[in-house]
């Protein structure tokens, strides 16, 4: 995965906005670690 530093330069965003969505995605699938998040996005169909 991409440190969240690289995911802020793609999408033109802060390092803070990104910190602030991947807390917000755990607590909405009820994950604890990004590995956990990918596994529910693929057990749920929300990949491509």
């Amino acid at each position: 995965g991409l440190m969240n530093k690289e995911i802020a330069r793609r999408l033109e965003t802060s390092v803070r906005n990104v910190e602030k969505y991947v807390s917000r995605l755990f607590s909405k699938t009820g994950t604890n670690s990004r590995t956990e998040l990918v596994r529910y996005a693929l057990e749920h169909g929300l990949t491509k």
